[in-house]
């Protein structure tokens, strides 16, 4: 029969053992971990560099398997900084960061917004109820209503209310919290005042339009605002520049099938030509 004090250094020994194998399984998982994270960034950077990847060449190049790299791509995609293609991906040159300050925003394809504006105007002859996001377009197009016309105007935007001080314009803020940099109001406040009001059509813009995945946008607060004003409007206006066709973004704020209007810049391809003619879309360009 072992003596007491056997019994007790087995057991220590055992614990440090047990210690030690924990010890080695949590390096693992951080190393592992670690590794994701580098080859996440290596797979950034060497997209950005070459545009265009195969699985099979990312899988060679960073010695894992080719499951690996496509959750590594889908991971990229959800960024929106990559789109997903048959055997790889491509960058999205066009990738819009979040939290860019409204008037650098602006700035930005400022003749094209100006020209989708001009081709709103026809639009909102007959709109007398409108809810208005706090896009740059949006705000563009917003500035070619005549000031004559009995027009309310819901909107989170406070740049709109520097712009249309002077205005006759009913103007209805949604109340909320102030975000600085996109000078737009957020939150709960602004969603349950948003839920309020019933108009006859929505302005909104967005981070990019993509067939397969719908209307997408890159910062969630804002796109919950704009997923509500879409469920108040009878018809719903897209308003986007000829370089957000075809990409990807964060969040998914409605599919194309809930847009009535596309009003963009330029003649997108013909495959969105068809699509809007199938799905009765009035696309204006």
């Amino acid at each position: 029969m072992l003596s007491k004090e056997k019994v007790l250094a087995n057991t220590k020994e055992a614990g440090i053992l047990l210690d030690r194998g924990v010890s080695g399984i949590q390096d693992e998982e951080r190393e592992e971990s670690m590794s994701s994270k580098e080859r996440l960034m290596v797979i950034r950077q060497h997209i950005q560099n070459v545009k265009k990847v195969s699985v099979a060449e990312l899988s060679r190049q960073c010695s894992v398997t080719e499951e690996t790299i496509r959750r590594d791509l889908d991971k990229l995609e959800l960024e929106g900084v990559v789109t997903r293609i048959h055997g790889g991906a491509i960058w999205n040159a066009d990738v819009q960061k979040e939290n860019v300050h409204f008037y650098k925003r602006l700035t930005k394809h400022l003749r094209e917004k100006q020209d989708i504006a001009r081709k709103t105007a026809a639009l909102l002859e007959d709109k007398n109820t409108i809810i208005a996001d706090s896009s740059t377009t949006v705000v563009e197009a917003l500035k070619l209503i005549p000031d004559n016309r009995d027009v309310t105007i819901v909107t989170n935007s406070t740049e709109v209310f520097r712009e249309f001080q002077q205005s006759s314009f009913h103007i209805i803020s949604t109340g909320g919290e102030f975000n600085k940099k996109s000078l737009s109001l957020q939150g709960q406040l602004a969603k349950t005042n948003i839920s309020k009001y019933n108009v006859s059509l929505a302005l909104i813009s967005c981070k990019s339009v993509n067939i397969e995945k719908g209307v997408l946008d890159s910062n969630e607060s804002e796109a919950e605002i704009k997923k509500l004003m879409l469920e108040q409007a009878e018809e719903v206006a897209l308003l986007v520049d000829h370089s957000k066709f075809d990409q990807t973004a964060f969040v998914c704020l409605t599919d194309l099938k809930s847009v009535n209007y596309i009003i963009t810049d330029r003649r997108p391809g013909d495959i969105w030509i068809q699509y809007c003619e199938e799905n009765s879309i009035r696309l204006i360009y």
